[in-house]
């Protein structure tokens, strides 16, 4: 599938939690004129504490360097996992461009902010101690994830995110998520844009604030989500687990049916 634009975040390359084999699917079927990596797509905090790069994150890596040298444009917006690139704004990587943020104008005209959107989170900016104390805990519940739905299964239950929920009570008793989508979009208005296109919260949205259309990418660790622009600029939430889930249980249905069908004999 060929797009416009793709906008990708919260990749996550280096945590164990990253699911780098749904989006080396993903970018295997799919080519854009211009890919936004829109921030924490190398997770420098957990690896500044372990080294975990599989084979499977550098194929990643070397799948956006191909595409670049392909005549794709690619440009990076670090966000606070992969900070240690803000000193390199302006500058080029294997083709990908480093940027602070971006301007960005959709095939329909409109007109919108690129940020990855930690400048707006007051426990981040504010207390980045905290912050890096609930990256732990969350590395913690990743681990633990894959060893509770193993339990799960016994009992004949389906696929749990103990990081998702937790991140939902607590984003939900402090309201944190609505208070954060509002803030971006306060910030896209009083700069003139039609919208603002962000990731950071791991929470894919697309909805109009007031008069600002927000887009948050979400993340490859637990939705797998992307955005897509079409070439008439609509901006299209792609979730590709879920995409992925209902292809496999359709090719199932259909090896079922061909398996139950009568043959015939001569």
């Amino acid at each position: 599938m060929s797009a416009r634009t793709i906008f990708l975040s919260d990749i996550h390359l280096g945590t164990r939690g990253c699911q780098a084999d749904l989006l080396l699917d993903f970018l295997s079927k799919h080519d854009a004129e211009t890919i936004y990596l829109v921030g924490d797509i190398v997770d420098g905090w957990r690896l500044s504490r372990g080294w975990h790069f599989p084979q499977s994150h550098n194929d990643i890596v070397q799948a956006l360097l191909e595409k670049a040298h392909n005549g794709t444009r690619i440009v990076f917006i670090p966000g606070n996992h992969d900070e240690v690139m803000r000193g390199y704004f302006g500058t080029h990587f294997g083709g990908i461009e480093v940027m602070q943020t971006a301007d960005f104008t959709s095939a329909a005209g409109k007109r919108y902010l690129v940020t990855h959107g930690d400048q707006f989170d007051a426990v981040v900016m504010n207390a980045k101690w905290l912050a890096h104390l609930g990256d732990r805990a969350y590395g913690f519940m990743i681990w633990l994830n894959p060893k509770l739905n193993a339990v799960r299964r016994l009992w004949g239950g389906g696929y749990w995110s103990l990081s998702k929920w937790a991140k939902h009570q607590v984003k939900q008793a402090v309201n944190f998520i609505s208070q954060y989508e509002n803030v971006l979009a306060e910030d896209a208005a009083r700069g003139g844009y039609y919208g603002v296109i962000c990731g950071h919260i791991h929470h894919a949205n697309i909805r109009f604030i007031d008069d600002i259309h927000y887009v948050n990418t979400g993340d490859w660790v637990e939705s797998c989500t992307a955005v897509i622009e079409d070439a008439e600029g609509k901006l299209k939430l792609v979730d590709w687990e879920a995409h992925t889930t209902r292809k496999k249980a359709r090719s199932k249905r259909i090896r079922k049916a061909k398996s139950s069908a009568p043959t015939e004999t001569a």
